[in-house]
């Protein structure tokens, strides 16, 4: 029995356009066509995690905005609190001090009303007497000291400030302190007034 010899052939099988593809070639185009669509999928697959990487980066930098944001302004407050107690310490700065000295200046005043009636005058020295050194401890209690007497010292440009300068009644006291005419004061052992001196020259 004869056979068609075109029934031997392999199968046609068309492309896209129409032409005719041998089943080897078919096969090689639907392998292509397969890997294309998978790479596809592959690119479509890794552009999500990119875009979720990118939103996730938005949100810190949106948060760290944010917390700047806070620091900043508190940052703010912080200074303009700061400003409004420094001014407020300067204002009361001497409020510890004057209200140490408003017992003295009833003490003087009761002095005044005294000197009106009293006609002992000893008695009137002992009660300023008793002022003054209660004046003296109020201000040493503040960290105010007097300086020793400088009369017979050597002349110190660090803690006496000389008005007059006069002969010396002596060659040794030449260059030193003859007479005192204010007492100097250190606060806190730093000298707050120098002493006003004559020297001997």
């Amino acid at each position: 029995m004869t056979h068609n010899s075109e029934s031997e052939k392999e199968p046609a099988t068309t492309n896209q356009n129409g032409e005719n593809l041998t089943e080897q070639e078919a096969q090689a185009n639907a392998t292509e066509e397969t890997s294309a669509d998978a790479s596809e999928t592959n690119t479509e697959a890794s552009a999500q995690p990119q875009e979720d990487t990118h939103a996730k980066l938005e949100a810190e930098v949106q948060e760290a905005k944010d917390k700047y944001v806070r620091l900043y302004a508190d940052f703010e407050n912080f200074r303009r609190r700061t400003a409004k107690e420094k001014i407020e310490q300067i204002k009361l700065a001497n409020e510890g001090l004057l209200k140490d000295l408003l017992p003295i200046l009833d003490d003087f005043e009761r002095a005044l009303k005294a000197f009106e009636e009293a006609e002992d005058k000893e008695a009137i020295k002992e009660g300023v007497k008793l002022i003054q050194d209660k004046f003296g401890k109020t201000l040493l209690n503040k960290g105010l000291k007097p300086m020793e007497s400088t009369i017979g010292k050597v002349f110190d440009v660090e803690e006496h400030e000389s008005i007059a300068q006069v002969p010396a009644p002596s060659d040794d006291q030449k260059g030193k302190v003859i007479d005192e005419i204010e007492r100097g004061y250190y606060l806190h052992d730093k000298v707050v007034r120098f002493a006003k001196v004559v020297v001997g020259s």
